[in-house]
């Protein structure tokens, strides 16, 4: 027997807070867009979002209910009557956003949302009073019809010209929902994309993160690309499209870059089951935004400074330190998303030593030395540049590009990542001297060069150099009478 349609015991508890605070305050209210389509598809959020609308007050509703609530109030938009309130029950946060009718009755409020599976409503009492929510929702767009359907459709045509964000938003929920993109909706993106340039940083960031978030991001970045829309959002990747690479490579700087995102998919995949890989991959670094996310974005950034740093010589194309030509453009990207200060330190970073795991595959022997220095330049990223080291090379498969250098480089990142682990679990041992010490041996003042003769007297510890405190002293004189 199919059970009733109706919201969780906990949500309906909120729901009908709301519900008695409104009718007391002779107020109708609707429920509206994302909390019914995941109702109908039976999908569930660790932290629920709900909205409502009403004929007009919303922002005044919203801020009475707040306080009777005791919970914190925001204005979204006041010219359109809009305001957001978030309430912590036990562990669970809830968004309630209100907003006034975009028009003069609900029907043209739903004509106005983005599509036609979020252009849905339910009278609220009817939310917390019906035993079975079945056929009780307000659906002019014929939105159920499309989420059994599986598709994306536009709720009207100007629904991208109102709000451009939208272009972007139908490819984040094809890829979160699953679902296909209707091809009149795809059609009225593509002529409309060139407005997305004029969307805010952090309204980009929001729906491309859903996209890095989801295990397939390659498929939709590829769709945001023959779209023409990812280099609307990004205008720097335009210089990497044509640029060929050399006999090592099968493809162009722009098309490598996108196979480097399918193959870094492949390579994480293949640690689905690393517990200490998914962990690591997993940690939130800013806002709720995951690791594994921000190393799709490195993957996308990695050879962004390859168009600058292009140079012929004697016939070969080359080039050299387009890692730190990458920076800037890095930096700009981040701060234009408006990533976090850590976020942007990672990227950074990832960009920067992209490289290196290749260049010590290419020695002989890995040294304790060249180990110490690769983990000490990469820090906290090392696991993520490590595991785009690979994705990399799997992504160059040009004429000159053997499978013996592959798998020479992949059983060299492999090694150091296990590694990088084994040492997050270690104790960093304790310096055998310390600043003031090497000050009042040596008669030196607080200057960089005390920090530099310490770096240097850690690495050599790290390595097993030096192991006592004679030991120290004596190779920081060395390094001063080196250094003077």
């Amino acid at each position: 027997m199919k059970s009733a349609l109706q919201f969780s015991k906990k949500d309906r508890e909120i729901l009908k807070d709301i519900y008695r605070f409104a009718r007391r305050h002779k107020a109708k209210l609707y429920l509206v867009g994302g909390a019914l389509r995941d109702l109908l598809l039976d999908r569930s959020r660790e932290n629920p979002d709900f909205d409502f609308c009403l004929r007009r007050g919303a922002i005044s509703f919203g801020r009475k209910l707040a306080r009777g609530m005791k919970a914190g109030f925001v204005v979204l938009d006041k010219e359109h009557g809009a305001c957001r309130i978030v309430r912590k029950i036990s562990r669970k946060s809830y968004t309630l956003d209100f907003t006034d009718f975009r028009g003069p009755t609900l029907e043209e409020d739903l004509k106005h949302r983005d599509f036609t599976v979020n252009a849905l409503a339910l009278e609220l009492e009817k939310a917390v009073g019906a035993a079975d929510l079945s056929g009780q929702f307000i659906d002019p767009k014929r939105g159920t019809q499309d989420l059994s359907a599986g598709i994306i459709r536009a709720a009207g045509k100007n629904s991208f010209s109102e709000d451009p964000l939208r272009i972007l938003r139908l490819f984040s929920f094809s890829c979160v929902l699953g679902f296909e993109i209707e091809k009149e909706t795809l059609k009225f993106a593509k002529l409309e994309r060139k407005k997305l340039a004029g969307v805010s940083g952090e309204r980009i960031r929001e729906e491309l993160f859903k996209i890095f978030d989801s295990q397939d991001s390659f498929k939709y970045l590829s769709e945001l690309d023959e779209a023409g829309i990812l280099k609307i959002i990004f205008p720097e990747f335009k210089a990497m499209s044509g640029i060929g690479q050399g006999p090592y490579h099968h493809l162009d700087v722009w098309q490598h870059t996108l196979e480097a995102v399918k193959q870094l998919e492949g390579v994480l995949n293949e640690f689905k089951n690393n517990r200490q890989v998914r962990d690591y991959l997993n940690s939130v670094i800013s806002s709720g935004r995951r690791r594994e996310a921000l190393l799709k974005l490195g993957a996308l950034l990695h050879d962004i400074g390859k168009p600058l740093a292009l140079r012929r010589e004697e016939g070969k194309i080359k080039f050299h330190g387009h890692e730190r030509m990458g920076l800037d453009f890095t930096e700009a990207i981040a701060l234009r998303l408006k990533l976090s200060n850590e976020e942007i330190r990672a990227l950074r970073t990832i960009v920067l030593w992209h490289l290196r795991p290749g260049y010590l595959s290419d020695n002989a022997e890995l040294t304790s030395r060249a180990k110490f220095r690769f983990f000490r330049d990469t820090a906290g990223e090392a696991a993520s540049i490590l595991l785009l080291s690979i994705a990399d090379q799997r992504a160059t498969c040009g004429p000159l590009a053997t499978a013996q250098s592959r798998r020479r480089q992949e059983k060299t990142a492999l090694g150091l990542l296990e590694e990088y682990f084994r040492k997050k679990k270690e104790k960093k041992p304790a310096r055998l001297v310390n600043g003031d010490i090497l000050m009042q041996k040596f008669k030196l003042g607080p200057s960089a060069l005390v920090g530099k003769v310490l770096s240097e007297l850690e690495e050599l510890q790290a390595i097993g150099k030096i192991k006592t405190k004679i030991q120290a002293l004596r190779a920081a004189g060395k390094f001063l009478k080196r250094g003077s």
